[in-house]
Order: C-alpha cells, then sequence, then structure tokens
C-alpha cells in the first residue's frame, strides 16, 4: 500500500532514473492509490448490510437486470467478469442466507436461473442507496463538467484493455 504521495514517488524515481519518462507513474500511481482508497470507503458501508463487495456485485447485476431479476449463471459471470467457480461461491453464500435462489430454467431444462428474493431485493434496494451516496460524496469535489470529462478520459483507458 502507498503511505506516500504518489508525487513523491515519482521525484524520487527522477532523482534515481531521470532516464525514465516518469509521466506515466504518476497516472496509474494515482489510479491505484484511489482504487485503494474507493475499497476502504465503499466496504464499511456494505458491512453494515452484511454483504462484500462481491456480494454486492451479484445482487446488484440481478437488480439492475429489471423483472423478474433472474438470470442464468453464465449472464451472472459475463456481467460481473468473473469466473464460473467464482460465481458459484457468491452463489452458494448468497443463497444460503437467503438473498436469492436457484430454480430449473423454464426456457431450457437443462439450465439454471438465479433470482432474487424478497430478502435479497430489500437488502439490495438499501445497500444500493446507501453505496451511491458514498460515490456522490467521493465525487464531490468535481463539478459536473469534471465528472463526464473524467469518465471519458477513464473509457479511453478502459477500452484497449477490455
Amino acid at each position: 500500500m502507498y503511505s506516500r504521495r504518489v508525487e513523491d514517488l515519482v521525484v524520487e524515481w527522477g532523482q534515481e532514473r531521470p532516464d525514465l519518462d516518469r509521466s506515466s507513474m504518476a497516472v496509474i500511481g494515482r489510479i491505484e492509490r484511489l482504487a485503494e482508497l474507493l475499497d476502504d470507503v465503499f466496504t464499511p458501508t456494505l458491512r453494515r448490510f452484511g454483504i462484500t463487495r462481491a456480494d454486492f456485485d451479484v445482487l446488484a447485476t440481478l437488480r439492475r437486470s429489471g423483472t423478474p431479476y433472474r438470470l442464468t449463471p453464465t449472464a451472472l459471470s459475463r456481467a460481473m467478469m468473473i469466473s464460473s467457480g467464482g460465481t458459484t461461491k457468491r452463489l452458494d453464500r448468497l443463497e444460503a442466507r437467503g438473498l436469492l435462489a436457484r430454480a430449473g430454467d423454464p426456457h431450457d431444462r437443462r439450465g439454471v436461473v438465479v433470482s432474487l428474493t424478497q430478502k435479497g431485493m430489500r437488502l439490495v434496494d438499501d445497500a444500493v442507496e446507501a453505496h451511491v451516496a458514498d460515490e456522490r460524496r467521493v465525487l464531490a469535489p468535481l463539478r459536473a463538467a469534471e465528472r463526464k470529462t473524467l469518465a471519458r478520459l477513464l473509457d479511453a483507458l478502459l477500452e484497449p484493455l477490455e
């Protein structure tokens, strides 16, 4: 974990390796530090609801899928960009807590669908409200136009990596 400001690291590398173009360090270092700090902001809020960020990802994916709040495990895995094994572990944990249910797929006798239970719906609705409030607090220093610019710039970095 970074214990010093990113700019200090960039300056130190400049002293030790002036031949390196450190402009990438200045950007990537800030993105990495921001990711760590965002985790520190979001995790305690979700913990109040008794869920992890991974749990929230599953519940939120089902919730935003729309009525009937049901997806196949494969569709969930794709939406969350994780392996089927990772999805299964999350589903097992959430099903045991009564937050989602698995049933036979009515359109494919060999398949399974995962759906939110009423308990899961209430929990994710409350958790997403708190999560969005956290996001608003984090972004409060930026004006609306700056948020749009930042989103566009981050998209430009994400696209070639995805």
